[in-house]
């Protein structure tokens, strides 16, 4: 049987869905027509049951390609600072790295002190407990630590092949 990457496999999941997309689409089309009261109805290239059929072949090879993705990406691992990971637990991390890099950019772009609240009787300070450059160093370094995962898991994502037949997509 062909192969494809797993690499490949994500952009054909993009291309499959977008494709069942276009045949609900084409069903909704196909599926009435307009006519003046009398007039027989106009032979249509491609038949309601048609489109479902194809919708169904679709979807049929959508979960297959679904289910050789989540084995492979349980199944294959990636090492990430002295650890091996499982691809989807890689991708998790990356994303929480992601996520934690963004909290601490946020954080680093603080002020370490600045006015907060100004009243008749009251003068508020809002003080950082913590050092906003510490934070700002922490966030490009964590974004590091995510994009390098990141190219880890893609360079796997290569290497991993699934058997799937594309040629009917690609």
């Amino acid at each position: 049987m062909p192969k494809i990457s797993l690499a490949e496999a994500v952009k054909l999941k993009s291309v499959l869905s977008k494709r069942i997309h276009e045949l609900e689409d084409e069903m909704d089309r196909v599926a009435f027509v307009e006519i003046e009261k009398g007039d027989q109805v106009p032979k249509q290239v491609r038949t309601l049951l048609k489109v479902e059929q194809d919708i169904e072949e679709v979807r049929k090879d959508f979960r297959l390609l679904d289910k050789l993705m989540y084995q492979a990406n349980s199944q294959h691992e990636v090492v990430f600072n002295d650890e091996s990971l499982a691809i989807v637990e890689a991708i998790e991390l990356a994303t929480q790295l992601r996520a934690k890099s963004k909290k601490y950019k946020e954080f680093g772009a603080s002020s370490k002190e600045e006015p907060y609240l100004f009243g008749e009787n009251a003068n508020l300070m809002r003080i950082a407990t913590f050092e906003p450059e510490d934070y700002r160093i922490k966030g490009i370094e964590t974004e590091r630590q995510a994009n390098r995962l990141s190219n880890l898991i893609n360079a796997k994502n290569y290497s991993v092949e699934l058997d799937f037949d594309s040629e009917k997509y690609f």
